[in-house]
């Protein structure tokens, strides 16, 4: 346990591997944490992803040129990066946003950040596997992107020379050395990147309900209500208003992912948050399973091997919290999935949408606020798994005032949007 000055009871709203994490970095200082979601831990977004604590990525979803993309997304909505037209006039003020992001000084800057995250996110993962006793659950066999044809493989040296201006490691692989890596995949592949760093979870939703067991059996509290706002007083939130009542706290995190930007308003900021609506398939028994997660390029999806069978993941989707899911995109991965690893057995699939907490920029909000016991932890896209712990880690650190070892400015939830 790491000691600090004055415990404090800290409200920490929501339960999803943001926040789980960020209440076990909490506790390890000695303060008091009750956890508020109004579902149970990692039914949201933590239920479905791709299962990946990617050590090595740096790399934002706008990059340079995404504005000649934009007709595409709205043309093809199976796309890998689609936008459903009846959600685009909400969107607009987030999309411009977006694209401005994308300008190679901006992305530049946005990668430094993303991988400084990254660098740190498997280690502090393990601190807390390791004190729950679920190192098990983690495995540290690299993940590979595979390219069809020498024009995906082409498209992608914008993105490596990237990741080599960070420092990422990376083996180049060939049509033969694929298929020796892995054998279960279709013969065409012609190109492949192995990155060593990235890890896994053998599942992710497991891994959130491991977390907050341990969380509770050390003293945690976790209350399954709907936050509604806040009682304010001169030096910020008193207490926690949800659907049965108030809870008094010290101090409060919002980690509510995508849900996270009314009560921010609450407090005093304006972020542009919206959403990155993710899809998985889900092969209980798929009678091939690859050694490693393998990032399908050509597609924009991931296929990860679980304890309890194989996932195929992936692809963004622009359309908010409020409309209906388009499973034909699911039906795509699947679709997509059987050309990539021959004779998948599909029996007893499932299919399953999820709510992707997503700034224009893709840099998540880890940071204090105007008021010193405001504190907010969310906006990670499609990477808030990889970036739970550390996220948690560091909001441990602003909260007890401590050196975080990186540099925060980035993260701000007041910054240059």
């Amino acid at each position: 346990m790491n000691g600090i000055a004055k415990p404090r009871h800290v409200g920490v709203i929501g339960a999803g591997i943001v926040g789980i994490c960020t209440a076990l970095y909490l506790q390890r200082d000695g303060h008091r944490v009750t956890v508020i979601d109004r579902g149970p831990p990692g039914e949201g977004t933590s239920k479905g992803n791709a299962a990946i604590i990617a050590g090595a990525s740096c790399e934002p979803v706008a990059m340079p040129g995404i504005l000649w993309r934009v007709p595409g997304m709205l043309l093809d909505p199976l796309g890998p990066l689609a936008i459903r037209w009846s959600y685009l006039p909400k969107l607009a003020p987030w999309l411009l946003k977006f694209v401005a992001a994308s300008a190679p000084a901006r992305v530049e800057n946005a990668s430094v950040a993303l991988w400084a995250l990254s660098q740190q996110s498997v280690p502090a993962f393990k601190t807390l596997m390791r004190e729950a006793g679920l190192l098990d659950m983690l495995r540290e066999e690299g993940w590979l992107s595979i390219y069809r044809s020498d024009k995906s493989f082409a498209s992608a040296q914008h993105e490596l020379e990237l990741s080599r201006r960070r420092g990422v490691k990376m083996e180049i692989l060939g049509q033969h050395e694929l298929r020796q890596m892995e054998p279960t995949l279709a013969p065409d592949f012609k190109h492949g990147v192995l990155y060593p760093e990235h890890a896994q979870t053998v599942n992710n939703f497991r891994l959130v309900q491991e977390l907050a067991q341990h969380f509770v059996r050390n003293g945690g509290r976790i209350l399954q209500e709907e936050v509604r706002g806040f009682e304010m007083g001169p030096q910020g939130p008193t207490h926690i208003a949800t659907a049965a009542g108030k809870h008094a706290i010290d101090a409060v995190v919002l980690a509510a992912g995508a849900w996270s930007k009314r009560l921010t308003q609450m407090l005093g900021h304006r972020v542009p948050l919206d959403t990155e609506r993710g899809y998985h398939v889900m092969l209980p028994n798929p009678a091939v399973t690859p050694r490693r997660p393998i990032h399908i390029a050509d597609y924009g999806f991931v296929a990860t091997p679980l304890e309890h069978g194989l996932r195929f993941a992936g692809t963004v989707e622009l359309g908010g919290l409020d409309l209906p899911p388009n499973y034909d995109r699911a039906r795509v991965l699947l679709e997509r999935g059987r050309t990539v690893f021959p004779g998948l057995q599909e029996q007893g699939k499932t299919e399953w949408m999820g709510f992707r907490p997503s700034v224009p920029d893709s840099v998540p909000v880890i940071s204090g606020g105007d008021h010193a016991n405001c504190f907010f932890a969310y906006g990670h896209g499609h990477l808030g798994l990889t970036y739970g712990a550390i996220t948690g880690r560091l909001i441990a650190d602003l909260v007890a005032g401590r050196a975080s070892g990186l540099d925060m400015t980035p993260y701000r939830v007041d910054r240059r949007w």
